[in-house]
Formats: structure tokens, sequence, C-alpha cells
């Protein structure tokens, strides 16, 4: 009998982590399940030379090709228009570049998980008949995705909400299955995390995060509240680099009462399933991949937008979860120290109120939504 031919994909999609690491997770589940299928599958990952993409590809062992891609800047500052017209002309290139790519590589299936680089492999999809299974983190539409919403073979959509923002025409194609996360961040120890850093098991912990950089925002605001906040819980503080110097000072001026519970880190590795696990309440952005985390994992989060952020995004987020009873938020601009601490002051003094939040968390997470899209491509494939 003859073997089964390989499956072959094209992926696009990057820029930002947002739309890189679901990229990536979804072709880990696409692999197995084919795999469990009997059949393999070869993946080319186009995206720009200097995106996180290109990256991620070479540390994953996935074959790349570069392309140009223009992006639609939406500042109105003269600056960042006169960057619009010179990107103008990269997106006729790109779109050459990524319709001959695709034309050798004689793909099955295109998976495009948004940024402005996954434009011209869409419309190239588009124009060599390739079936294209564009994926949307947000709750609303981006810009690039708004383009390919319209030519694309299925609309994958994170959140059921978002089928309002399609054109009428367009929402027949479209299909939730949530925004994939790896997998093994719902399959957290605590007792891991409270040994990694010295954790009481019996104070409640509060895990803070602004992302991999970390956050002045929020680092500035949880240095202000830190001397009320120990009193309530302990505090695990993923600070970022350039931070890791100052609140480590902080920590040791601290009164010695309090000094041991709070815990600053620079960064948050493969131990975060087990942060996640020991934490009570977690304070962080609204970004795409980390509301995903928050609510498959269901965890009572406050929420701090990033403002500006594209289309206002991030607050489009915080209120989808603040709507559902999922999270709390502060949503001006600027929020004061004491806002932030009247926040985690509530959640921590009610069991019962961060419990129904991770109800509701819960209820909207899809933790099988890497699965759901994988099979999604899948069928297309065929």
């Amino acid at each position: 009998m003859r073997a089964a031919r390989k499956i072959r994909m094209l992926v696009t999609g990057g820029g930002t982590g947002g739309h890189t690491y679901p990229a990536l997770t979804t072709l880990t589940a696409v692999r197995q399940h084919a795999a469990a299928q009997g059949r393999d599958v070869d993946v080319l990952w186009v995206g720009t030379a200097d995106g996180l993409e290109a990256r991620i590809a070479a540390e994953q062992h996935i074959p790349f090709k570069a392309i140009s891609a223009g992006k639609v800047r939406r500042s109105p500052n003269l600056r960042e228009l006169g960057r619009n017209v010179i990107d103008l002309f990269k997106i006729p290139i790109g779109v050459l570049q990524a319709a001959g790519i695709a034309a050798r590589y004689r793909p099955d299936v295109v998976l495009s998980t948004g940024g402005y680089v996954c434009v011209p492999l869409g419309l190239a999809a588009r124009l060599l008949g390739r079936p294209l299974v564009m994926h949307e983190q947000i709750t609303s539409l981006g810009l690039a995705n708004r383009i390919l919403a319209r030519v694309a073979t299925t609309v994958a959509l994170t959140h059921p909400t978002s089928i309002d923002h399609l054109p009428q025409r367009v929402r027949a194609r479209a299909v939730v299955t949530g925004n994939p996360i790896r997998p093994q961040l719902l399959y957290g120890n605590p007792v891991r995390a409270h040994e990694r850093y010295g954790l009481a098991p019996d104070l409640p912990l509060v895990y803070v995060t602004g992302g991999a950089q970390g956050s002045r925002q929020i680092n500035t605001l949880i240095e202000r509240i830190l001397p009320t906040l120990l009193t309530r819980a302990q505090v695990l503080h993923q600070c970022g680099r350039d931070w890791i110097g100052h609140l480590g000072e902080v920590a040791a001026d601290l009164p010695a009462e309090i000094g041991a519970r709070y815990h600053p880190t620079a960064y948050v590795g493969e131990e975060l399933a087990d942060v996640y696990a020991a934490a009570d309440v977690v304070v962080s952005r609204s970004g795409a991949g980390t509301v995903a985390e928050l609510v498959a994992v269901g965890k009572p989060s406050v929420l701090i937008p990033l403002v500006p952020a594209a289309g206002d995004e991030q607050r489009d987020s915080a209120r989808y979860l603040v709507g559902a009873g999922a999270a709390r938020a502060l949503l001006e601009p600027d929020p004061t120290p004491q806002q932030l601490l009247a926040e985690l002051d509530e959640l921590l003094l009610d069991a019962g109120l961060r419990a129904r939040m991770t109800k509701a968390a819960r209820a909207l997470g899809r933790p099988d939504a890497a699965d759901a899209l994988a099979q999604v491509i899948l069928d297309q494939a065929k």
C-alpha cells in the first residue's frame, strides 16, 4: 500500500509573540494530529528577516523564508506617515515574493496568525487557489486580518463576539477555536513554585508580570503599594532585566517582617505553569496571549491594559473578561496605586469572589484551542 503523501503547510504571522507563539503551538498540534493519521507534515514559515518569527523558526529548526512586508501604522504623526509611504512600496514586492515561494512550494494549506507580514502570503494563497486558514487572537480584528478575512477559506476566531466584527458574507466561513496556548501551562505544580522561589504555602500569592521585558507602569504601581500589599499577601514579581537591580534594592529596604514576602525576578520561563498553579491573583497586561492563558488556567486577575495599543485591543480584551466576571481591570491610561491596591484588597479578602472569578475564567477558556485549530487546518489540507 502506498504511503500517504506529506502534508505541505505554509505558516505566516509574526512581529510579536502574540502572533508567533500561537502559530508555533498550532504547528506542534498539527504534527501530532497528522502523526495519529499516519502522515508527516512538511512546513515552511514565511516572515520578515528581523521579526520574532525568524528567531523562533531558527530555534525550532523550522525552514524559513524571508520576504518584504509593509506595515500600515495608524499613528497620525508625520514621521509615521512618511514610513507608511515607504512601506506601501514594500507590499507589492512582498506579494510577488510570497507568490513565488507559494508557487514553488505548492502548499496543501496556509496558516496565517496575524501581523502585517501575513498579508502578502495570504493574498498569494488566494491568487494560487490554496486553502487559507486565518486565525485572529483578539476580540476585534487586526488591520491585516480585516484584509485577509475577505479571502480566507476559514476564519478561525478566539472569541465568539469577534463574529460581529466580520463582514456579513464572511461569517459563514468563521469558526471559534480559541487562542492556542502551550499545553504544559495546564499542568503546573504549585509545590515546585513554592520551592523554587521560597514561597509560603499558607499565604495568598499575587503573581505580577508585565511581559518578558517588564512594564514600567506595572512595576512602579507595585513598588508604591508594596508596604501595604505585603501585609496581606506575598508577591512574586516578574519585573524584567532592566528593573531587577532596582527592585532588589527595594526588597532589601523593606521591613524585616514583610521583606521575605517579596520575590522580584527578572524573568519567569519554563516554570510559568507552576507559578500559575500557585498564584491566587495575577496582575498583568491584557494582551491576547496572556488573556488566553489566564482563562485557560482559570486565574482571577487584575488587568492593566497597555494604552495605547493597536486598535485599543488590550482594553477591549480586558472589558471582555470583566464583563464575564473573570477579571477586574484598571482601564484608565494612568491608574493610581490606590486603585490597584483597592482591587487587590477586595480579591485577597474574599476567597468566594476569587472562586467565582476562577469559574468564570474557565468558562471562557479554550484549553483545546490548538487541537481545534489543528483539526481545521487538516480538514482544509484534504
